[in-house]
């Protein structure tokens, strides 16, 4: 979660009595630990599959997940997953059992995910998905078939479109500064005043360290906060604002994002199953 060694966060549990976020706010407050990476671990596989109408008017993204990578570039395993983004934005269910039981040439999707899991040997499963339409425009970006970025805006086409791949290399948690939560803000600053007192500096610098990292904080999470990854001397926003641009919203999958996925050791398999292992 903070990218720091075994035993550092061995000690931080045990210090925290195993309260895992306690831990996590030791470790930040006492070596400045990045903040979780979990949000975008990479930790199951599977394809974001992909709409976008003509118009820019409508669009949705799917995630569908597998057991391997080998099954994520198989040629029926991406038919259903785009099959199933033009269906959500078509149809718009609820929810994963409405979008299950709708039908495609005459059968369910639920049918057609048993038929695939049948032909192909793993386990499929239909994990989310999320529809935009407006009044706007959409800009759609797809890196490979891991990621994949929805954007409604006004404005500039081009200017959308370099947005969803920032986003896509960015993965900003918020929009606006605004849009932060307040326990989150004031979850930072305790770590930010914790980790500044222990610098035994006066008061007042200790209050101007506080407010600039938590401006820094606040910045690195929100997308127009974020400096823009093909000119990072400029914020998004101030780009935006440059190419009289606005971003409405905007949404973003990450194949396998906050799944846990299961380790083995792959030779020990092999060897197992071919009747070898000692």
């Amino acid at each position: 979660m903070t990218g720091l060694g075994m035993m550092e966060c061995k000690k931080a549990l045990t210090q925290a009595g195993g309260d895992l976020r306690k831990a996590e706010e030791l470790l930040r407050i006492k070596s400045g630990a990045k903040a979780s990476k979990a949000a975008s671990r990479i930790a199951a596989e599977g394809i974001i599959g992909a709409y976008l109408s003509p118009d820019r008017k409508l669009g949705a993204l799917m995630e569908v997940n597998c057991e391997t990578d080998f099954v994520a570039k198989n040629e029926d395993f991406l038919a259903f997953a785009k099959s199933l983004a033009e269906h959500v934005a078509a149809e718009n269910p609820a929810d994963i059992v409405a979008l299950s039981r709708l039908k495609i040439d005459g059968e369910s999707v639920e049918e057609q995910r048993q038929k695939l899991i049948q032909k192909i040997g793993e386990n499929i499963s239909i994990r989310r998905f999320h529809r935009m339409q407006t009044g706007a425009r959409l800009a759609q970006y797809l890196h490979g078939t891991k990621i994949g970025v929805l954007v409604e805006y006004e404005g500039a086409d081009d200017v959308a479109k370099d947005v969803a791949m920032h986003i896509a290399f960015a993965k900003p948690q918020y929009l606006a500064k605004d849009e932060v939560p307040a326990d989150i803000v004031a979850r930072e600053r305790e770590i930010l005043e914790a980790r500044a007192r222990e610098s035994g500096k006066p008061a007042e610098i200790v209050a101007r360290m506080v407010d600039g990292g938590l401006a820094k904080f606040i910045g690195e999470i929100t997308l127009l906060g974020q400096p823009f990854v093909r000119d990072d001397k400029h914020s998004v926003e101030k780009m935006l604002t440059a190419k009289n641009t606005q971003l409405r919203s905007y949404k973003f999958f990450v194949v396998g994002e906050g799944i846990e996925k299961k380790s083995s050791d792959f030779a020990a398999e092999v060897m197992a199953q071919a009747g070898m292992a000692r």
